[in-house]
């Protein structure tokens, strides 16, 4: 009795371990040192959605994958929510299990988002979209996307520093992102240094205009793309332009396009192709030798 009671603490004990939460910040995230309010979860909303809002401290929790299979690849994910909240569960830690069961370790990066006075950043998001907090909503924006930017990269950099900690391959880091996290995706592949450069990124029905866009340096990361036509948010033209971007500047760019599937799919089943966009991304990973250790 006392050996399985002690062998349920130590599996407890892993658990844990593979999840465990670390800020990507030895202090108060630079540029937002005075937030000071409360970060909360909840999915008292319209459509039942876990989301994450009002975060202050950007972190990065572990999913490791079990050590018979782990390869050394890892992936940042980043979930979307409009820069307001964070869809944690459908657009962050289902897919790191995902990734996790294929042996890659993942990283679910909460960053920073705008401050609301709600608890439904979804019925938030929809009068800021379309409703009368529109003006306000796009200013508060405007304020964040610098910042989620700038955590993105830091996550990459915190995770290649740690990289032996992590028992990881610092050359084998990536970054996959949806809509607003997708914009933390996409901006990780311009204007890197050696530290924070992603070795491979994933932007999926990212908001990414061309403002937010420069030049596609010579050793851009090879970018896997994910969108549907019928995006309510009318991103797909985002998807597209990024495409012809890589395939212009010559670096090694995928893209899957569907037909349907709206915005926000992430990994959620609807009984329609874009249910099985994450085995496309599989095999993307797969073709590019990151679902192997190395030699």
């Amino acid at each position: 009795m006392k050996k399985n009671l002690l062998f349920l603490v130590l599996l407890s004990g892993l658990a844990q371990a593979q999840q465990k939460e670390i800020r990507i910040y030895d202090g108060p995230a630079p540029g937002s040192e005075k937030w000071n309010w409360e970060e909360k979860k909840n999915n008292q909303n319209a459509i039942k959605l876990m989301t994450v809002f009002n975060v202050v401290n950007p972190t990065i929790t572990v999913f490791s994958p079990d050590p018979s299979v782990a390869n050394g690849t890892s992936v940042i994910v980043c979930p979307g929510g409009g820069f307001h909240f964070l869809a944690i569960d459908n657009e962050g830690n289902e897919v790191a299990k995902w990734l996790a069961k294929k042996g890659v370790t993942a990283f679910v990066l909460k960053y920073r988002t705008a401050h609301i006075n709600t608890d439904d950043p979804f019925a938030d998001m929809m009068a800021g979209m379309n409703g009368p907090r529109k003006a306000e909503w796009e200013t508060e924006n405007k304020a964040t996307i610098p910042l989620v930017v700038a955590d993105g990269k830091s996550a990459i950099a915190y995770v290649r520093k740690h990289a032996v900690e992590f028992k990881l391959d610092p050359s084998r880091i990536g970054i996959i992102g949806f809509s607003a996290g997708g914009t933390v995706t996409a901006s990780s592949a311009f204007n890197y240094t050696a530290a924070n450069r992603p070795d491979f990124v994933a932007p999926i029905y990212a908001y990414m205009p061309t403002a937010l866009q420069s030049e596609v340096l010579p050793d851009a990361p090879p970018m896997f793309l994910v969108c549907a036509s019928d995006d309510q948010l009318n991103l797909a033209p985002h998807t597209v332009d990024l495409y012809s971007k890589w395939l212009t500047a010559k670096r090694p760019v995928e893209i899957h396009m569907y037909a349907k599937g709206g915005h926000g799919f992430g990994m959620n089943k609807q009984n329609i192709p874009t249910d099985t966009w994450i085995e496309r991304f599989g095999d993307w990973l797969n073709q590019q030798g990151l679902l192997k250790p190395k030699p």
